[in-house]
Protein backbone atom coordinates (compact mmCIF):
# COMPACT_ATOMS: atom_id res chain seq x y z
CA UNK A 1 0.00 0.00 0.00
CA UNK A 2 1.54 3.81 -1.07
CA UNK A 3 0.83 6.30 1.81
CA UNK A 4 1.49 9.83 0.62
CA UNK A 5 2.53 11.54 4.52
CA UNK A 6 0.73 14.36 5.38
CA UNK A 7 1.92 16.72 8.04
CA UNK A 8 -0.90 17.43 10.69
CA UNK A 9 -2.31 21.10 9.53
CA UNK A 10 -3.04 21.74 13.89
CA UNK A 11 -1.62 20.26 17.16
CA UNK A 12 -5.51 18.69 17.44
CA UNK A 13 -5.40 17.51 13.46
CA UNK A 14 -3.43 14.03 14.14
CA UNK A 15 -6.27 12.06 13.32
CA UNK A 16 -8.04 13.95 10.34
CA UNK A 17 -4.00 13.88 8.86
CA UNK A 18 -4.39 9.93 9.82
CA UNK A 19 -7.47 9.30 8.35
CA UNK A 20 -6.18 11.64 5.39
CA UNK A 21 -3.64 9.15 4.52
CA UNK A 22 -5.30 6.35 5.09
CA UNK A 23 -7.71 7.58 2.44
CA UNK A 24 -6.07 9.60 0.33
CA UNK A 25 -7.74 13.11 0.60
CA UNK A 26 -6.70 15.89 2.59
CA UNK A 27 -7.20 16.93 6.67
CA UNK A 28 -9.64 19.47 5.76
CA UNK A 29 -11.67 17.20 3.81
CA UNK A 30 -11.63 14.52 6.90
CA UNK A 31 -12.84 17.33 9.13
CA UNK A 32 -15.79 17.88 6.85
CA UNK A 33 -16.89 14.87 6.41
CA UNK A 34 -16.85 14.63 10.75
CA UNK A 35 -18.13 17.73 11.49
CA UNK A 36 -14.58 17.99 13.52
CA UNK A 37 -11.56 20.17 13.10
CA UNK A 38 -10.15 19.28 17.06
CA UNK A 39 -9.65 16.32 18.55
CA UNK A 40 -10.76 12.87 16.59
CA UNK A 41 -12.14 10.12 18.77
CA UNK A 42 -11.45 6.41 18.11
CA UNK A 43 -15.36 5.48 17.48
CA UNK A 44 -14.99 8.78 14.77
CA UNK A 45 -11.45 7.17 13.45
CA UNK A 46 -13.55 3.55 13.13
CA UNK A 47 -16.65 4.73 11.15
CA UNK A 48 -15.00 6.68 8.45
CA UNK A 49 -12.85 4.17 8.04
CA UNK A 50 -15.57 1.39 8.10
CA UNK A 51 -17.68 3.56 6.05
CA UNK A 52 -15.17 3.93 3.28
CA UNK A 53 -14.55 -0.40 3.13
CA UNK A 54 -12.14 -0.81 5.46
CA UNK A 55 -12.02 -3.18 8.59
CA UNK A 56 -10.90 -1.92 11.95
CA UNK A 57 -9.86 -4.41 14.48
CA UNK A 58 -12.14 -3.50 17.49
CA UNK A 59 -9.69 -4.58 20.00
CA UNK A 60 -6.87 -2.41 21.38
CA UNK A 61 -3.98 -3.89 21.50
CA UNK A 62 -0.86 -2.96 23.37
CA UNK A 63 2.51 -2.71 21.66
CA UNK A 64 6.00 -2.61 23.02
CA UNK A 65 8.08 -3.24 19.78
CA UNK A 66 7.52 -2.39 16.01
CA UNK A 67 7.92 -6.04 15.46
CA UNK A 68 4.42 -7.07 17.19
CA UNK A 69 2.57 -4.50 14.60
CA UNK A 70 0.84 -6.09 11.73
CA UNK A 71 1.52 -4.99 8.33
CA UNK A 72 -1.25 -1.99 8.67
CA UNK A 73 -2.52 -0.22 11.64
CA UNK A 74 -3.84 2.82 13.19
CA UNK A 75 -1.61 3.87 16.65
CA UNK A 76 -2.69 5.82 19.58
CA UNK A 77 0.54 7.01 21.64
CA UNK A 78 0.81 8.84 24.92
CA UNK A 79 3.60 11.38 23.97
CA UNK A 80 5.70 13.58 26.44
CA UNK A 81 2.79 16.20 25.45
CA UNK A 82 -0.51 14.56 24.88
CA UNK A 83 -2.39 11.80 23.48
CA UNK A 84 -1.67 11.16 19.93
CA UNK A 85 -2.46 9.44 16.39
CA UNK A 86 -0.46 8.17 14.35
CA UNK A 87 0.17 4.92 11.18
CA UNK A 88 1.91 2.40 10.69
CA UNK A 89 1.93 0.20 7.14
CA UNK A 90 4.67 -1.97 5.99
CA UNK A 91 7.78 -1.02 8.44
CA UNK A 92 6.77 2.68 8.66
CA UNK A 93 5.87 5.22 10.79
CA UNK A 94 3.75 7.94 9.15
CA UNK A 95 3.44 10.41 12.34
CA UNK A 96 1.45 13.39 11.46
CA UNK A 97 3.67 15.31 13.88
CA UNK A 98 7.10 14.00 13.74
CA UNK A 99 7.36 12.84 9.98
CA UNK A 100 8.23 9.70 8.12
CA UNK A 101 9.96 7.51 11.30
CA UNK A 102 11.63 3.85 11.15
CA UNK A 103 10.59 3.34 15.00
CA UNK A 104 7.48 4.67 17.38
CA UNK A 105 7.88 8.84 18.58
CA UNK A 106 9.01 9.10 21.71
CA UNK A 107 6.03 7.44 23.67
CA UNK A 108 5.12 5.38 26.90
CA UNK A 109 2.15 3.72 26.10
CA UNK A 110 1.54 2.84 22.80
CA UNK A 111 -1.65 0.86 21.38
CA UNK A 112 -2.96 -0.83 18.07
CA UNK A 113 -6.00 -1.34 15.86
CA UNK A 114 -5.63 -3.27 12.65
CA UNK A 115 -6.74 -2.49 9.39
CA UNK A 116 -7.18 -4.09 6.52
CA UNK A 117 -9.53 -3.50 3.14
CA UNK A 118 -12.41 -5.57 2.66
CA UNK A 119 -12.45 -8.68 0.92
CA UNK A 120 -14.94 -8.77 -1.96
CA UNK A 121 -17.56 -11.11 -1.56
Amino acid sequence: MEINYIHEPTDLQCGQAVLAMILGTTPEHICKLLGNDRETTLAEMKRLLRDAGYIVSDERMQVCDKSELPIFCMLSLETPRCWHWSLYCEGIFYDPEHGIMDDFPDSKRRFYWKIQMKEND
